[in-house]
């Protein structure tokens, strides 16, 4: 069973042999705000902003189990409730892409996503607003769940390394140094939330696509297909209409996975390899 800790601080005593650890006994304070959230029935409706008072909500709450009992009152009045995207509630799958005051995420702390936003981030009679991610490719299916498979079309499009299926290589088959498999590992740790689309003003999807590309070109396995991936999953992007690359570094600042823009500038690289060689 996973155990999230935020900021709780532990005191250690020492009994023989044994560890004992006793949480500081740290009190949840109730706050009460109102919550401004988006609904919106279907990428052609034209929306509208629905807004209630939520009263003594304790601020370990997680922001998505405030949107819980939020849905919990609006079915007790017999009220339709507010359709937002979630899975894992651990910071994984990337599937709670919410707007939070004007944030991606909202402000959270580093590296961290929706799910992991907790109340004691706002204060006692602060104004909320959640919206959905807002791109032309991610059209809106229902308030705030947009549809991200544009996202699924792109990797389809090339991110993946051919291979032949059989019995396991040894480890040390291919040698691969530290720095470059650490590199590609921070690559591959995209969630593919779309944070990054959201924050850019031209909904660009670069740092996506670029990190889906770096994680393979800083390995000998992906070397083969490099120029035939590099151009694919481009030129979808661009079928899907995200737009061009702002240089603003907005994507960096909101993405909850850290990924560097260097990675941009590494698919640049690539891409440009390719098409001279075509």
């Amino acid at each position: 069973m996973g155990c999230a800790h935020s900021g709780d601080t532990h005191r250690s005593r020492r009994h023989g042999h044994s560890s004992i650890y006793i949480q500081d006994n740290i009190m949840a304070k109730n706050i009460s705000f109102t919550i401004r959230y988006w609904k919106q029935n279907g990428p052609k409706d034209a929306g509208h902003f629905d807004e209630r008072h939520m009263t003594d909500i304790p601020d370990d709450t997680s922001f998505l189990e405030m949107l819980d009992i939020l849905n919990e009152q609006l079915i007790e009045e017999g009220n339709e409730p507010f359709v937002f995207d979630h899975d894992c509630r651990e910071g994984i799958c990337g599937m709670c892409s919410l707007y939070i005051n004007g944030t991606p995420h909202g402000k959270t702390e580093s590296g961290a996503t929706t799910c992991q936003l907790y109340m004691r981030r706002f204060k006692d009679g602060d104004v909320i607003t959640v919206e959905p991610w807002r791109s032309a490719a991610f059209p809106v299916i229902k308030d705030c769940m947009v549809d991200r498979t544009a996202f699924d079309a792109i990797q389809a499009a090339g991110g993946y390394v051919t291979v032949r299926t059989g019995a396991p290589q040894d480890a040390n088959a291919i040698l691969i140094p530290k720095p470059d498999a650490d590199e590609a590992m921070d690559c591959a740790t995209c969630i593919g939330c779309g944070a990054c689309v959201a924050a850019c003003k031209n909904g660009s999807a670069m740092l996506f696509v670029s990190s889906k590309v770096s994680q393979f070109a800083l390995l000998p396995q992906g070397k083969l297909e490099a120029a035939k991936r590099a151009k694919a999953m481009v030129a979808k992007m661009d079928e899907l209409g995200f737009g061009n690359c702002t240089n603003t570094r907005a994507c960096e600042a909101v993405c909850p996975k850290n990924e560097s823009i260097a990675n941009i500038a590494r698919l640049n690289r690539e891409y440009l390899k390719a098409k001279m060689a075509d």
